[in-house]
């Protein structure tokens, strides 16, 4: 019996990252991309906006009005607010507030199973008749058209706003994995000190962000010329002043961060099975996030490594589209769920 058969509800599969939320409804595709943000008026609690539009109110709020991001490190750290972002986003994707929908939702392979409750709560909270957990990188590694299912290995990093996930797959399971809280948001207030100590300047993390998009580089030492303007405070005066920044400059902001998921990457490979290192020559490593798109990265990675890699096609979207994929063996799932409560 397939899936599709088995309920007649919505079917959805949520990357609920720390930066962004992205929902793939099954027979639609992808059909959300929203920041993973929302604006609380405090004098009533209310939620006043969510996604995009909290994102622009970020640091242009009145008092009573808070921007804020629930999520932490990719783990729920405000349960309330993230039920009401979840359910905000699940009733859009699923076309209506009285529609209810199944769910799988992707979580960091590297939380504990407190916090793995916690999400499952979120979703059913937020309206969801039944959810399911799908690893990251398990995800990743299926977004990216990895042979997950093979006996061979495979290798994906999956670069967030705030985890950098490895893991190497084989036989449909997730054989080594290691998480680092290291990622996008590290990168931008790497950058935000680099700033402030080399040019006497305070920005913001968005503005950070920004520079990074831009002109950012995984190396210290560019003949990229590139450079981009960025308006602040002076520290001293307290007056607002321009500077212009190199891409060298970034590049030297984010040699700690990238220092940090080089040495994860390695620490990995150091735990794979030698069966399997020997699949990762000829399959090399995939890069998926959105730090996947930080220009270099993949040649810095590939010479601290001596493995080719490659950047997935749609990095920002590769884990939604490859929990999407999943939704194919809900019904399975929904099996096991089946036979774990009469085991009870």
């Amino acid at each position: 019996m397939s899936f599709r058969r088995f309920s007649g509800r919505p079917q959805l599969a949520v990357d609920l990252g720390t930066a962004n939320t992205v929902v793939y409804r099954r027979g639609h595709g992808i059909v959300l991309f929203e920041p993973s943000i929302v604006a609380i008026d405090e004098r009533s609690g209310s939620v006043y906006a969510v996604g995009a539009e909290a994102s622009r109110m970020i640091g242009r709020t009145p008092a009573h009005i808070s921007a804020t991001r629930p999520l932490r490190d990719g783990v729920i750290a405000d349960f309330e607010i993230t039920e009401q972002m979840l359910r905000h986003f699940i009733r859009r994707a699923a076309g209506g507030k009285r529609l209810r929908a199944d769910v799988m939702v992707c979580v960091p392979s590297g939380i504990t199973q407190v916090e793995r409750n916690a999400v499952t709560r979120a979703a059913r909270a937020a309206g969801a008749t039944q959810a399911f957990l799908i690893d990251e990188p398990m995800a990743a590694a299926i977004g990216a058209g990895l042979p997950v299912a093979e006996p061979r290995g495979a290798l994906v990093v999956d670069i967030g706003g705030g985890t950098t996930e490895t893991a190497v797959t084989a036989l449909g399971s997730l054989a080594v994995v290691h998480s680092i809280k290291v990622g996008g948001y590290q990168m931008d207030d790497a950058i935000v000190r680099s700033i402030q100590q080399q040019e006497r300047l305070l920005i913001g993390q968005e503005q950070a962000e920004a520079l990074k998009i831009e002109i950012g580089s995984a190396s210290a030492v560019t003949s990229d010329p590139s450079r981009a303007e960025v308006a602040g405070r002076d520290p001293g005066t307290g007056l607002l002043r321009r500077a212009s920044i190199t891409s060298g400059r970034i590049g030297g902001a984010l040699e700690h961060p990238l220092t940090q998921i080089v040495a994860a990457v390695k620490d990995l490979l150091d735990r794979t099975p030698a069966e399997l290192s020997a699949d990762l020559l000829e399959q090399g490593i995939t890069m998926v996030g959105g730090g996947a798109l930080l220009r270099g990265l993949d040649t810095l990675l590939a010479s601290q490594t001596g493995l080719p890699v490659r950047v997935a096609d749609k990095p920002l979207l590769t884990v939604a589209l490859g929990a999407g994929q999943a939704l194919e063996e809900m019904n399975t799932l929904k099996a096991r769920e089946r036979a774990r409560r009469k085991s009870r």
